[in-house]
């Protein structure tokens, strides 16, 4: 490859200017892309007390991708969404990554982390076959979702099966003491960006591809920290032990003539017991605890016929979902919930879906009563990926 050197030349001696200047041109292996996605929708809730209708404001998420070299890379994806009247912002994640070698990547910041595959890699809007996540995540859910620290993570090939691994360390998730929410005491909230004790979380997700077509994977993860509480509070020694089961399975199969798409996970949570400040109507304090385990589930199937003759069927997609979520008995948060959604899919383009979902929801206890509450909803999501 040919280099351009330009020298200019000063020199400053007895009233003269001497110095140097070196400007180099080389070819680039930089390199920039922008991807993302966005969404918009309608939903109707019938809760049988409350009847809700709206439009939901559209969401933008984009992703940032920087190439600085063949090792070196860049990743960050911002959200914006408008909800409650107001405009949210978020930095979903941000971090750098460096190719070690063919099977080993290390990456450092803020990073979606592999507890199980719903959060790290179905999440997005146009990826998700339904128009919301399955009970057990987001907001008071117990699967963390991202951290700030390091990970080693890689794969490799066994001679037809596959294998795939990563380890990592994070910012430790905080436990709610109640003094705040008292409803949430015991909650683990996992999203901290300034670690509030010396004690750090460890995970890592090890996964199983059994056959050469790489159809079906099989994933087990764990995530541990020895302390949750602030540094020197009376909860700062009080860990948490969390671990998932994931499946996949995603074939084309001739006999029903299209793909097949199988998900599940199961998350368990379960952290130390601890004491907490319960306030009464008149003023009155009482100490309580309770056994802090937590769990959830889903499987989901869906059916696309790819192999019809027509283009409007093999682009359809069918859809159903079943999703539970257990919170501890004795907590202020007591749950139990089942949910069954189904839905219909119409994909314009290999990263464009519309969907019709139908969902009910069975609920005893949580933030909204110690009753029994059933819900219904109807969804309609327009999502695209770019």
């Amino acid at each position: 490859m040919k280099k351009l050197l330009v020298v200019l030349t000063a020199v400053v001696f007895g009233g003269q200017m001497y110095g140097q200047t070196y400007n180099t041109f080389e070819p680039s292996k930089t390199q920039f892309m922008l991807r993302g996605y966005g969404h918009t929708g309608f939903e109707y809730m019938d809760s049988g007390d409350e009847t809700e209708s709206t439009f939901l404001g559209s969401a933008f998420a984009p992703i940032f991708l920087y190439k600085h070299s063949d090792r070196l890379m860049f990743e960050a994806e911002l959200e914006f969404v408008l909800e409650s009247d107001e405009l949210e912002t978020g930095l979903e994640y941000a971090d750098v990554m460096y190719v070690l070698n063919k099977n080993m990547t290390v990456r450092a910041g803020k990073f979606l982390l592999p507890f199980g595959t719903f959060m790290e890699r179905l999440h997005p809007a146009w990826i998700n076959r339904l128009p919301n996540a399955p009970l057990g995540y987001g907001h008071d859910g117990i699967a963390p979702s991202s951290g700030i620290g390091v990970e080693l993570r890689g794969a490799f090939d066994l001679g037809g099966p596959k294998l795939n691994y990563s380890v990592y360390s994070t910012n430790g998730p905080r436990i709610k003491d109640g003094s705040e929410e008292p409803e949430e005491a015991g909650i683990l909230e996992f999203e901290n960006y300034e670690d509030t004790n010396l004690a750090k979380a460890y995970g890592g997700r090890l996964g199983l591809l059994p056959f050469p077509d790489s159809s079906t994977e099989i994933g087990f993860s764990a995530y541990s920290t020895s302390g949750t509480g602030e540094e020197d509070s009376e909860y700062e020694d009080i860990g948490a032990f969390l671990f998932a089961l994931d499946f996949s399975f995603v074939k084309q199969i001739s006999a029903i003539g299209g793909i097949v798409d199988v998900k599940s996970q199961f998350n368990n949570s379960n952290v130390d017991t601890a004491t907490f400040i319960e306030t009464h109507e008149d003023g009155d304090e009482e100490e309580y605890s309770f056994d802090n385990q937590s769990n959830s589930f889903y499987g989901q199937l869906s059916y696309r016929p790819t192999m019809s003759g027509n283009k409007f069927i093999k682009n359809l997609e069918f859809v159903a979902r079943y999703s539970d979520f257990k919170a501890p008995e004795g907590a202020e948060w007591e749950e139990k919930s089942t949910q069954y959604a189904f839905g219909l899919n119409y994909w314009l383009s290999w990263r464009s879906v519309v969907k019709l979902s139908y969902q009910t929801t069975e609920t005893e206890g949580g933030h909204d009563g110690d009753g029994l509450t059933n819900t219904d909803g109807l969804f309609v999501h327009w999502a695209i990926g770019f």
